[in-house]
């Protein structure tokens, strides 16, 4: 039997004797609504150099990870999220949130806000009411912020820890999930207030985050996969950070992108990858 616990709505932090609370996201909030904007979502393969911005920079953007220095070259106007799913970026990266990131609307799990009190305090204790947490559904527990939590609860078991199976989210309203995926079960999220499911890349989390946001359609730019051995566009030969999608891209990006592109249409919500590298990998018809 799987017990389910809602998610906590907020995460405490202290810093330099401050205390920071950081609220999880809530599709209901009505800043969160997207009110039907198409939403470009840009990635940082290599692509993205190649790209002419002066049609986009106008448009609902979400930003991953390092494209967010996008905004020092072009005036992005429509800035409505900064996801960030992995705390790795933030331990490479350090310099990319200080110089970037001015308190755009910041999306991220709690063990990248973990590693952010480390790297970046004084941004956390600025723009910390900019910033909602994620949680991915299959493991929302299993990091520092919820140990003070856990430590109150009579029933501590050892599952709470654990990854658990996406199959024990199939009967979830929230979540529409394919079992019978070899070699593990693949998923999406209807609404990421309950969580998002992964698939290898934060370009999936911001995906379910727009289409929770009400978007009316998701453009996804950068999203080469195929070359992923290369450097980022932001980094250089000497400084790029190791990418572990070459071994997932077949198994589970891109079925999992198929299966999110085939429920997000079904809702109204086209998908479409503009990427010249991956375009070919996805069936999003």
């Amino acid at each position: 039997m799987v017990l389910n616990l809602a998610l906590p709505p907020t995460a405490d932090f202290v810093i330099n004797d401050q205390l920071i609370t950081i609220k999880a996201f809530n599709a209901s909030e009505a800043q969160q609504n997207l009110h039907g904007q198409a939403v470009n979502i840009i990635a940082s393969g290599p692509s993205i150099s190649e790209l002419s911005f002066s049609m986009l920079q106008d448009t609902a953007t979400i930003f991953i990870n390092g494209s967010i220095s996008l905004i020092g070259q072009h005036d992005f106007t429509r800035v409505v999220g900064y996801v960030i799913s992995d705390d790795r970026f933030i331990n490479h990266q350090p310099e990319i949130l200080q110089t970037y990131y001015k308190g755009q609307p910041l999306y991220a799990t709690l063990a990248v806000f973990e590693a952010m009190v480390i790297t970046h305090p004084e941004i956390m204790c600025t723009y910390y009411d900019s910033m909602r947490i994620l949680y991915p559904v299959d493991r929302p527990w299993g990091v520092k912020s919820n140990q003070s939590l856990l430590s109150k609860l009579t029933f501590k078991n050892k599952w709470l820890h654990r990854r658990k199976p996406l199959s024990c989210f199939t009967d979830d309203d929230h979540f529409i999930i394919d079992a019978s995926h070899k070699p593990a079960a693949i998923g999406v999220s209807l609404d990421i207030t309950h969580g998002f499911v992964e698939a290898g890349t934060v370009a999936y989390v911001a995906m379910q985050l727009a289409f929770a946001r009400q978007a009316s359609a998701i453009h996804l730019y950068g999203i080469d996969l195929l070359n992923s051995s290369q450097p980022r566009f932001y980094e250089s030969a000497s400084n790029s950070a190791p990418s572990k999608l070459d071994k997932a891209v077949h198994e589970r990006i891109v079925p999992s992108f198929d299966l999110l592109a085939k429920v997000y249409k079904s809702h109204g919500v086209s998908v479409i990858n503009h990427s010249p590298i991956s375009q070919s990998l996805f069936n999003f018809n």
